[in-house]
């Protein structure tokens, strides 16, 4: 839907009250396509109103702030009017629309939409000044002033009234990471004294976070560290992973977490990561061990996940990084002699990757098969599947059915057809990915997490 150009916006606006709610539809950046989005905030800055935009169907991480002119102001749909019985104990209910998110993926692979359920967002950050101090503030974007933050149980904090708005708006411009200067995705609770500034900048070993490069150089004639805190768990060549407890490293898995909830939509921040551990994979040089990706997991998991959650920095993705932080995952369940399956919902992306993985790591299996005794047809059982790769039943399942649409029944029985087309894309897939986890490599105990009281 493209506006008529002969109509100028400023003159449109004397005539059309534009607010928050208010959906049009909406010029894209680096696009002439115009996709209906929802107005979340508006703000000004320099005699000029801005709106915060999030497009319908979209991913939250293409939300911006857009000027009026990108606006078509002969399609404004206003926002209903709540009614009586949307209202209860004086406090404004959540429509269906925010209960439920919607991602399309643009990927030829995962055509259709990814519902999923939001969490509810329970955050505590140390302040800038004193990291170690329990106390902490969160910036409220424009048109959120409502929020009212208050002491959970926990200890930490959390948002009661508004908390949707305001995890829904950017707060953070650019983060400084190393050499990599890196646009966060979605919300972040980081202090409000930084939120303000053009950018944040991370010390890359510690994470620890500093408004001003002085202030960073300073931090780094005082930090001692060149690798990510914890047990270095496995090495080959330049890639290695470090084992991190969430309660012996509380303050560095704090800040992972706020690094990590720039670009992860629905991660739930926690000020008490005890309960967890983090497997941290690095790139490293003369200069140290620099941060790539992470996975974490729970210590005792009773639905046997056996990660939480994932993450590849953008610096470093499309590089195969991903489906390494999954192997190793799976490898160490492996070690554990346990089958798992990451934590639902997944992002997109992590469901691309976990599903590019899966049907990888199943046709591998599979094409390796050898015949029986008198060249019967090789054999193989889900469950064989499952012991061999430590991935979960449902999950194999799953990637044979609806990915790959292999099973059939023949005979009153459930077999796997493979054809020519698919082993020589299985074979291009395996040799296009040049970087593996050798198990060789990896120097760890099994820890029994039950028998350890309070971790």
């Amino acid at each position: 839907m493209k506006p008529n150009e002969e109509t100028n916006p400023k003159d449109n606006a004397k005539m059309i009250q534009i607010i928050e709610g208010c959906r049009m539809p909406v010029k894209m950046k680096y696009s002439d396509d115009w996709q209906l989005g929802e107005i979340l905030s508006i703000k000004n800055r320099d005699d000029e109103q801005l709106f915060y935009i999030h497009y319908s169907d979209c991913n939250k991480r293409l939300d911006e702030w857009v000027s009026q002119d990108r606006l078509d102001l002969k399609h404004v749909q206003y926002p209903k009017r709540e009614t009586k019985g949307s209202m209860k104990n004086g406090s404004r209910q959540s429509s269906p629309d925010r209960e439920t998110s919607s991602i399309i993926d643009h990927d030829d692979d995962l055509n259709k939409k990814i519902h999923y359920k939001k969490r509810k967002l329970d955050i505590s950050v140390p302040s800038v000044d004193d990291q170690d101090s329990q106390e902490s503030a969160i910036n409220l974007p424009h048109g959120a002033s409502g929020a009212v933050i208050a002491p959970s149980t926990s200890g930490s904090l959390s948002l009661n009234n508004h908390d949707d708005i305001i995890t829904r708006i950017k707060n953070i411009e650019m983060l400084e990471l190393g050499k990599h200067r890196i646009k966060p995705w979605y919300f972040s609770p980081y202090p409000i004294e930084l939120v303000s500034e053009p950018c944040i900048f991370l010390c890359e070993f510690c994470l620890k976070y500093c408004k001003s490069r002085t202030c960073l150089k300073r931090h780094i004639q005082k930090c001692d560290l060149k690798h990510p805190p914890g047990n270095e768990i496995y090495r080959k060549n330049s890639l290695s992973f470090f084992e991190i407890d969430g309660r012996k490293n509380k303050h560095y898995a704090q800040n992972l977490c706020l690094l990590a909830k720039c670009f992860l939509d629905h991660k739930t921040l926690y000020y008490d990561t005890d309960p967890f551990l983090f497997y941290v994979l690095t790139e490293n040089d003369n200069r140290g061990f620099h941060i790539v990706g992470y996975f974490s997991k729970e210590k005792e998991s009773s639905e046997d996940y056996n990660v939480a959650c994932i993450l590849t920095l953008p610096p470093y993705q499309r590089k195969g990084y991903g489906k390494l932080l999954i192997e190793f995952s799976y490898e160490l369940s492996k070690f554990e002699g346990k089958t798992g399956s990451p934590e639902k919902p997944l992002s997109d992306l992590g469901l691309l990757s976990y599903r590019s993985y899966w049907k990888e790591t199943i046709l591998n299996i599979l094409t390796n098969l050898k015949p029986g005794e008198n060249n019967e047809k090789p054999q193989i059982t889900i469950h064989d599947l499952s012991e061999q790769t430590s991935i979960k039943k449902d999950d194999i399942i799953s990637t044979l059915v609806t990915n790959l649409n292999l099973i059939q029944y023949y005979k009153g029985q459930y077999i796997i057809t493979l054809t020519k087309d698919i082993l020589k894309q299985q074979q291009k897939i395996y040799e296009k990915r040049k970087i593996r986890i050798d198990p060789k490599c990896l120097n760890w105990t099994v820890k029994d997490w039950s028998k350890r009281g309070k971790w």
